[in-house]
This record gives structure tokens, C-alpha cells and sequence, in this order.
């Protein structure tokens, strides 16, 4: 059996009795149109390395295996291991390579071969946490794009000042180029989420911080955030306080939603050279 002659996604889950767990975050995205057109917004192709997490019946799998990538599946939950073992024997020999684990603690440069893309319609409930383990971890993901509640969406890509604007922000656009890419109705989904989704594309940026000033954005960016309608004389008060702020070149004054990302970069590098002293 070859991809095209694989049955329906829907007739695949229904033969399994396979519905989606809320506990998991799951949403299943089985419209071939749509996960063919994030696979092309992902611009992978033959040969290309790429990382899926959270495939469930594998819809995205399945275009993503189409383009001729070779594609590392993650999967926590074991229900859909015949649905993808199917997927896997009807793709190219090889193509496909499941893990059924967490990826929380996924070593991904072992799994990718080093370099690698990112495709994903994560799971809601750890889509988060996952951008940031690629944003800041050891590992660094050649692109990625993925997918995510509308809400996030916004908070990964939202401007200095605007009303989304907050750490995630701060740490997806110090370390990447962040731009939303498509929008994704409830409707498309089985079951029908609560909320919208987006698409976002993330490109990591050549000039990304070091491990040291990734460590100081997460500290400062978490004080800073943490109490968003303080000064930042007040919030950042544990961590350095005034003279940290005018060695960044910053108003004490300044709310944290006011400071961009050069901002909170200076702020780093102001507070790695006092703990030098």
C-alpha cells in the first residue's frame, strides 16, 4: 500500500475508536488541503530532516512525508501507534521513524541527525513550553513552523508596547524571525477547538544571544513581566535594581511593556557584568 491508497483519516480513526483526549491537548487536524499547505509554508523537501511532535492519526504526517522529507514522528500517546506504523509502511523505506515518547524530554539532536526542521501541530497544552526548550536548549532547529492557539500566536509575534507583548515575545524575537503565516478556523479541526489557530514561522536569528544572555533574558524577562504593571525600579528591584536599569539606559520608571527587545538585551548584558565583579 503506497500513501495515496491509505484510507481516510477519518475512517482510520473510526475503525480504532480513537477519539481525541482533552487531557492531551488533542485537536486532530485531518483536512489534507490545510496540512499540505502548512507543509509548503514549512519549504522542506527531499531529503530535508524534520521533527514532528504530537502527529496523532498523522494528517500533517502524511503531507509532510508527500514533500520527501524524512520525517521523526514524537508521540506520547500509544493509541495511534497502528495508525502510524500503517503511515510508515506505506511511506518511501526509511522515511518515517517513530518515537513514542515525551517530548518535553526529547533529545532532538540525536533524533534529527543535528540539523533539523520543526513542523508541528502541537499539542495545546505544552505548545509553549516546547518553543521555548528550542528557543533557548542546546539544540536549535534549522526553522520551524507550527502550530498553536490564536492567543499564542499573538504573544509570539506581538510588537513592543502592544497589548500581546510580554516574555514570550521578548525571547521568541531575540533569538528568532517571528511572523504569523496563516490562520487556522476552529471548524478544520475534529473536534472543534474553543479557540482560533495560527501557523507561525519561526527562523532562528545567525545573530542569536549567547547561552549566558538567553540565561539573563529568561531571569529578567520573568521579574520584569512577572509584575507587568510595576516600574521596573520595583520589579527588577531583587535582581539589580535602579543602577542595573541606567546601566541598560532605561527609564526606572518604564513599564516592561514598553521596553524592547534591545532593551531587555542591554539589561542582560548590564546584569552579567555586575555578577563579573
Amino acid at each position: 500500500m503506497t500513501l495515496e491508497q491509505l484510507p481516510p483519516l477519518r475512517d482510520a480513526l473510526a475503525e480504532h475508536g480513537l477519539l481525541a483526549r482533552k487531557a492531551f491537548g488533542q485537536h486532530f487536524l485531518l483536512d489534507l488541503n490545510i496540512t499540505r499547505k502548512i507543509a509548503r509554508l514549512a519549504q522542506v523537501g527531499p531529503g530535508d530532516q524534520v521533527i514532528e511532535v504530537g502527529p496523532g492519526p498523522g494528517g500533517l504526517t502524511r503531507a509532510l512525508l508527500e514533500t520527501g522529507a524524512q520525517v521523526v514522528a514524537i508521540e506520547k500517546d500509544q493509541r495511534f501507534r497502528p495508525l502510524l506504523e500503517a503511515l510508515a509502511a506505506a511511506a518511501s523505506p526509511g522515511a518515517l521513524n517513530l518515537q513514542f515518547a515525551d517530548a518535553l524530554i526529547a533529545d532532538e539532536a540525536a533524533l534529527g541527525g543535528g540539523a533539523a526542521h520543526v513542523v508541528s501541530n502541537l499539542p495545546y497544552n505544552v505548545g509553549t513550553a516546547l518553543l521555548i526548550k528550542w528557543l533557548t536548549g542546546r539544540w536549535t532547529p534549522s526553522s520551524m513552523t507550527l502550530m498553536f492557539q490564536k492567543e499564542v500566536a499573538q504573544r509570539i509575534t506581538a510588537p513592543v508596547d502592544g497589548e500581546a507583548y510580554g516574555r514570550l515575545a521578548v525571547i521568541a524575537q531575540v533569538t528568532s524571525d517571528v511572523r504569523t503565516v496563516m490562520d487556522v478556523p476552529a471548524r478544520a479541526f475534529t473536534p472543534p477547538p474553543k479557540v482560533e489557530s495560527a501557523v507561525v514561522r519561526v527562523t532562528p536569528r545567525p545573530d542569536r544571544p549567547s547561552p549566558a544572555r538567553l540565561d539573563a533574558l529568561q531571569k529578567l524577562t520573568a521579574a520584569a513581566f512577572g509584575q507587568r504593571r510595576k516600574m521596573l525600579r520595583a520589579s527588577l528591584k531583587a535582581l539589580g535594581g535602579e543602577p542595573l536599569i541606567d546601566a541598560a539606559g532605561l527609564d526606572p520608571k518604564a513599564r516592561a511593556e514598553t521596553v524592547d527587545v534591545g532593551g531587555f538585551l542591554r539589561l542582560a548584558d548590564a546584569w552579567i557584568t555586575e555578577r563579573r565583579r
